[in-house]
């Protein structure tokens, strides 16, 4: 299939307007009506989820009694419910372990994603392209794709870089929460003005291997410096709007409108002191008053937000579930996606619009670098 027949199947960005009807005029029926029609033609398509970090902690990676309800954000019967049709599962371990321990643990939460998809063939499904998420979705299954988050897990080696890519990994967040030997984390102290040579090398590497570039985590001057570099669409797999709430985790507007120009996708999240100024002086202060309330409308303001300066095709949910201790009120798990999109319908999204946010618009990145991803072929590394 071209890329034109691809951006056939949405709607041009003309045609995505609000919906000529007011909030007002909508029946709680017409909105279940709208969201369920945009989860029967595109189901969620997750940026990000730690469940496999949560099973390494509390149950030491074993996959069995998931299908029961358990007191994690994630559990089967929760996905089904939230209309999850496909999910990045983040492989991570935290940046202050040395590299070959954060590779070792890296490469033991690829297998726990392995065994939960055996343990479960009826549910999930492995999935590398958006062909096998189609494939999986139509057989009922819940696409499972990888992520890394952060490059201190490949102990700066090319080759384990490789190794990931080889195994199905289908992105690596630059950073984490402390800048690496090549990459400057949003969160700590700058060393590179962005990304060093080497880390640009990183980037053409990633491009070269189809594995998505992730931006989330990284400072803004990384992520100029990344999509200066990137031939490829980019993402942010679990990241807000700056804009709506100043904190270092979420992008300024500056980055999200090269988003159009490089045909990437910002999944927004739904982690409370990303969305709340309130609640971040809450998080970051001694708690001892009750947390300011987070909900539905302040993950809709940064996903509207998103929409406005980076355009309909650009857009896409990473909840981090599993990744933080608490989430806004009506998507406190992953059930909550059908409540997040009926507020977004309340608005005047239509189904189309829905569409694109939940699925459509990653769907469409995966596929421009599908065939790199897969290619047994291609030029030789200059990365060693």
């Amino acid at each position: 299939m071209t890329d034109a027949s691809r951006d056939a199947e949405l709607p041009t960005p003309s045609e995505l307007t609000p919906s000529e009807l007011t909030p007002a005029e909508l029946t709680d029926d017409e909105l279940d009506a709208i969201v369920d029609e945009a989860l029967r033609e595109h189901p969620v398509i997750d940026g990000h989820n730690d469940w496999a970090w949560v099973c390494r902690e509390e149950r030491d990676y074993s996959v069995e009694g998931l299908e029961l309800p358990l007191h994690t954000d994630t559990d089967i019967p929760r996905l089904r419910t939230g209309g999850v049709g496909g999910q990045f599962w983040s492989v991570w371990i935290p940046d202050d372990r040395p590299g070959p321990e954060a590779l070792l643990g890296t490469l033991e939460q690829i297998d726990w994603v392995q065994r939960l998809i055996a343990r479960y063939p009826e549910h999930f499904a492995a999935a590398r392209t958006a062909v096998d998420i189609r494939a999986a979705m139509a057989d009922g299954r819940i696409a499972s794709l990888l992520g890394a988050e952060g490059g201190h897990s490949l102990a700066d080696s090319p080759a384990a870089l490789r190794v990931l890519a080889s195994l199905g990994v289908r992105y690596l967040t630059l950073t984490h929460t402390k800048t690496t030997s090549w990459a400057d984390s949003g969160t700590d102290e700058p060393r590179h003005g962005g990304l060093s040579e080497r880390g640009r090398e990183y980037v053409r590497e990633l491009n070269r291997l189809g594995m998505l570039v992730d931006l989330s985590h990284t400072s803004p001057a990384t992520a100029h410096a990344a999509l200066d570099v990137s031939t490829s669409p980019v993402i942010f797999s679990h990241s807000s709007c700056a804009a709506v709430t100043d904190h270092p985790r979420n992008v300024p507007d500056d980055v999200l409108a090269r988003l159009e120009d490089n045909g990437g996708v910002l999944m927004c999240t739904f982690v409370p002191q990303f969305l709340s100024v309130g609640y971040a002086r809450w998080h970051d202060g001694d708690r001892s008053n009750p947390a300011p309330i987070v909900g539905l409308a302040e993950v809709a303001d940064h996903i509207e937000h998103a929409r406005e300066v980076a355009g309909i095709r650009h857009i896409g949910l990473g909840g981090d579930f599993d990744g933080t201790d608490e989430f806004p009120q009506g998507i406190e798990g992953v059930d909550g996606y059908p409540a997040l999109l009926r507020e977004l319908a309340r608005r005047g999204w239509t189904a189309e619009e829905l569409g694109a946010l939940t699925s459509g618009n990653i769907l469409r990145v995966l596929e421009r670098t599908d065939a790199a991803f897969t290619s047994p072929e291609g030029p030789p590394s200059l990365l060693l």
